[in-house]
């Protein structure tokens, strides 16, 4: 099986400080997977990497089989728009839009009408527990509904790959569990790829694979049969 998204070699250096160093990783659809290690390790770089927000000084990634490391900016930022997805760590929603048009803005931002565009993000919401919230903005949602809000704008492009960093880190243990079970059940239900770094090992076993890193090198790889 191709994978849907692979690193191969990569290399990211900064001055003296050796963020990756030769890593190999690949990624299948409906595959997640959680990337840990220390502070420093090389996480966070890898994830930025993959997702061609950072270039690599050496290395490839590919992306269903294209290299997309040397694209110019412009096509770097379409395809970011276009084919991943991401949710960070505090939401990072446009406080003064209600919820169906933080869901919404990846399409218009493509050019779909804003009423078609709103449609499609309202059709996440009851899938996500979010039904009845539509109109609100994110200062009236509680941080486990932000945060749901964030996973339907990520998806509703339908991307290939949904890249979350520390998706879960600014919420309480049982809202943190409710919200990677929903990220990593419905990503899969979508045919996305998840790639997620957490420092959580609870959040992390919610995936199917865990990869750790130090150093700029993977450390050590689990694998999981997640139903």
């Amino acid at each position: 099986m191709n994978p849907v998204l692979a690193g191969l070699g990569l290399v990211k250096k900064y001055g003296s400080t050796v963020a990756l160093d030769g890593v190999d990783v690949q990624i299948q659809e409906r595959d997640s997977l959680a990337v840990m290690g220390p502070s420093g390790s090389g996480k966070s770089t890898l994830l930025h990497t993959l997702a061609g927000i950072v270039r690599p000084d050496s290395g490839t990634v590919l992306l269903r089989g294209e290299s997309i490391e040397r694209l110019g900016e412009n096509r770097l930022s379409a395809l970011r728009r276009k084919r991943f997805g991401f949710v960070f760590q505090f939401g990072q929603l446009l406080p003064e839009l209600p919820a169906e048009e933080n869901v919404a803005l990846p399409l218009m931002l493509e050019g779909v009408p804003r009423k078609q565009a709103v449609e499609r993000a309202r059709r996440w919401f009851a899938p996500l527990g979010l039904e009845g919230l539509e109109a609100r903005r994110p200062g009236a949602l509680s941080g486990g509904q932000a945060q749901r809000v964030a996973i339907a704008r990520a998806l509703v492009i339908e991307p290939d790959v949904v890249f979350a960093d520390e998706p879960t880190g600014a919420l309480d243990q049982r809202t943190s569990t409710e919200v990677i079970t929903l990220l990593t059940s419905v990503t899969r239900a979508q045919g996305a790829a998840l790639v997620m770094v957490t420092h959580d090992p609870d959040v992390a076993a919610h995936c199917d694979r865990i990869l750790q890193v130090r150093d700029g090198r993977i450390n050590g790889h689990s694998q999981y049969t997640v139903a």
